[in-house]
């Protein structure tokens, strides 16, 4: 184990729970800090249910094509934990990083916080140590009890499609989730808005109208779709046409959207627009693996195979795997599939099953929160007549290729959980 990995499992162990939602402790630690979160690059703080990393990889790489300087923050991580602090474009440095979180580990003296409340405060020390134009922030669960929503003073807050999700933390309704969410509109701050449904796009203006926050709302004043080989933005301002964007599914045609309305109001350049679509990067989502030893147990089947990794993990993520799978593929398309325990096994599957000829349930390797293959599996196959499990991706595949004619063309999506995708990618690109 890394020193690195050695402080934060650590740092796991300051609270008795993963999830906690409180600004109390965070502030605490921030004013024995000396607050720095009151002196980072000027804030985009980003909420929602989905699309939220897609909006801020398409809103990094217009505002870099635009030659600005650029922080990030994201959560959670696929491979190592510096992918969540980005400063001026590239992963924390180890030795910064540990600096960082030392620093907040002593000053907290082992007193109650949550393991991202605390690195939340270390990624609000870096970010307040360098230099940047903007700091793009990436909320972790909710919005309003949210760690990041110490930030009082963003110049644009953004809020992507909002469904149910973390109903254990958030509320059991619709209504209750996007009050939530909507807690991060500051009075007087501009706010993006994606598409919403017709009850939560209602209590997210009405509670932007209370705070006296401009709105700009998807299919009011901006919208943007595929169309032919482009992608369509129109707002008040005419009709733009761009090139499609780089990352998979239909969807993304909706979370650029979100992020060009942001470029045009930092008045961002129609290069920078262009560029925010072509220069994205944003793995684990839809993400077609190129080389890795699962490819390589591929290299004997003459068919065609496309092996793919999706993140998403709740119905309205189903829905979007679903447009994409729903293309057209000359061939067999298979499902292996592992869950955490907070998530809703049925209404994602659910969306999927009769776009799979079969699926293979797995438990995620050495993650204690991962639900077991045998209660995947119980789960789905009601879905699917054609549902097995398997010890892991390598032996799913294994059975995948076995029972393929040699000449048959496959699609394999591994999806379900990013903390899955996470551990694929260790190993493959």
């Amino acid at each position: 184990m890394s020193y690195t990995n050695t402080i934060l499992e650590r740092l796991t162990k300051l609270h008795p729970k993963i999830i906690d939602l409180s600004l109390e402790r965070v502030i605490d630690l921030l004013n024995k800090l000396e607050n720095p979160h009151l002196n980072i690059p000027p804030a985009i703080h980003i909420a929602g249910t989905n699309g939220k990393g897609s909006t801020l990889s398409f809103l990094k790489a217009g505002l870099e094509a635009s030659n600005s300087v650029v922080h990030t923050y994201t959560s959670p991580h696929l491979v190592t934990f510096n992918e969540r602090i980005v400063l001026k474009g590239k992963k924390i440095a180890e030795s910064l990083l540990v600096k960082y979180l030392e620093k907040c580990e002593r000053t907290n003296r082992a007193n109650n916080i949550t393991f991202f409340e605390i690195t939340t405060c270390a990624a609000f020390l870096a970010f307040s140590k360098h230099e940047a134009d903007y700091t793009l922030l990436e909320v972790g669960l909710g919005g309003k009890l949210d760690a990041t929503n110490v930030i009082q003073n963003p110049i644009l807050s953004i809020i992507t499609p909002i469904s149910i999700d973390h109903q254990q933390f958030l509320g059991n309704s619709i209504m209750e989730i996007a009050t939530e969410k909507a807690g991060i509109l500051k009075p007087k701050v501009p706010a993006v808005i994606g598409k919403q449904s017709v009850e939560v796009q209602e209590k997210i203006c009405s509670i932007a109208d209370s705070l006296s926050v401009p709105t700009r709302l998807f299919g009011r004043d901006w919208f943007s779709k595929k169309y032919k080989n482009s992608m369509i933005y129109e707002d008040h301002d005419g009709i733009l046409e761009l090139p499609t964007p780089k990352l998979e599914g239909i969807h993304q045609f909706e979370n650029a959207g979100i992020a060009i309305t942001a470029l045009k109001i930092l008045k961002a350049t129609d290069n920078a627009l262009v560029k925010s679509v072509q220069n994205v990067k944003w793995p684990a989502r839809l993400h077609q693996l190129k080389r890795g030893p699962l490819l390589d147990q591929l290299e004997n089947h003459s068919g065609k195979v496309e092996l793919w990794i999706d993140g998403g993990h709740n119905q309205d993520s189903a829905k979007a795997i679903a447009s994409f799978l729903s293309q057209p593929f000359e061939g067999s398309s298979h499902i292996i599939f592992g869950m955490i325990k907070s998530k809703d096994i049925k209404s994602f599957i659910a969306e999927l099953s009769s776009l799979t000829d079969s699926i293979d349930c797995i438990s995620i390797p050495n993650e204690p929160a991962s639900l077991t293959k045998e209660q995947i599996f119980k789960e789905t196959n009601p879905f699917h007549a054609k549902t097995y499990m398997a010890e892991n991706s390598s032996r799913a595949l294994e059975r995948i290729i076995t029972q393929s004619k040699n000449k048959h063309n496959i699609r394999v999506l591994i999806c379900g959980s990013l903390y899955l995708c996470g551990q694929i990618l260790q190993n493959h690109s």
